[in-house]
């Protein structure tokens, strides 16, 4: 196997993924056929031409233009992995300026303004106090 990873292009395609995690997931996608391309491209429709390629899944074939149905199951993954960092960071941006605008507003009013209860504004609210605090999350 030919995983170069000094050519960052699998880290580049991974860049949702944990570094150490990087060397034995681009060995299981190059023996599967898939490149860095086709993850980044994969990510970059958000699935969808996965999505449209399992929904013909009865014709034989269906999954040949991605390298068959590990290359799809794989794929797929990494568009779920992604997706899941990207909820984990707008969580995490959320949770922040809901702790700052406790420190200017009522929680009656924040939850008013954002469309959710005063309970949910008390419990995503200490969160970003945690995530802000020091020593807290140390994740960008």
């Amino acid at each position: 196997m030919a995983t170069d990873i000094a050519t960052s292009t699998w880290v580049a395609a991974l860049a949702h993924r944990a570094p150490a995690e990087v060397p034995a997931l681009a060995a299981r996608l190059e023996e599967a056929g898939v490149t860095p391309q086709m993850v980044i491209d994969a990510i970059a429709d958000l699935g969808s031409s996965l999505t449209a390629a399992a929904a013909r899944s009865d014709d034989d074939g269906w999954a040949e233009p991605f390298g068959g149905a590990f290359a799809v199951a794989l794929l797929a993954a990494e568009v779920s992995a992604y997706a899941s960092n990207v909820v984990s960071l707008a969580s995490r941006a959320r949770s922040i300026a809901v702790d700052d605008l406790l420190e200017e507003y009522s929680a009656v009013h924040v939850a008013s303004r954002l469309g959710v209860s005063r309970q949910k504004v008390y419990e995503i609210g200490r969160i970003g106090a945690r995530l802000r605090a020091p020593g807290g999350d140390d994740r960008p």
